[in-house]
């Protein structure tokens, strides 16, 4: 069974960084595409960054330049790191995995995004940012 624990949420103040873990277990397909996505209270959910099993990336617009995703695939553990935080970021960020064909290879980059529609999701964990 394939789970996925979010970790390293929290408050922090305007222009502050936090890093979130995402620690993946229950597989063992290297052909998967990972994300973070977030919804504020109210919002739809959105994608926040993709990573594709070649360690491609994508970011939403919002973002770039401020969060970087990465993953260790010894260790099964996605991360987020996000700098430089606005009070707009405020949310529950989820972490998400999918190992089918719909996001596999460049369609984890192309699409994975704009299509907040994977397999699998983790719990969530509450970020929050003050002004």
């Amino acid at each position: 069974q394939v789970m996925l624990v979010e970790s390293g949420g929290g408050s922090v103040q305007a222009g502050g960084s936090l890093r979130l873990s995402c620690a993946a277990s229950g597989y063992t397909s290297s052909r998967n595409c990972m994300g973070w996505f977030r919804q504020a209270p109210g919002k739809e959910r959105e994608g926040v960054a993709v990573i594709d099993s070649f360690g491609g990336t994508s970011y939403a617009d919002s973002v770039k330049g401020r969060f970087t995703i990465s993953q260790d695939n010894a260790k099964n553990i996605l991360y987020l790191q996000m700098n430089s935080l606005k009070p707009e970021d405020t949310a529950m960020y989820y972490c998400a995995a999918d190992l089918g064909p719909r996001f596999r290879g460049h369609l984890c980059r192309l699409l994975g995004l704009a299509i907040p529609d994977f397999g699998y999701w983790g719990q969530g964990t509450q970020v929050t940012v003050s002004s």
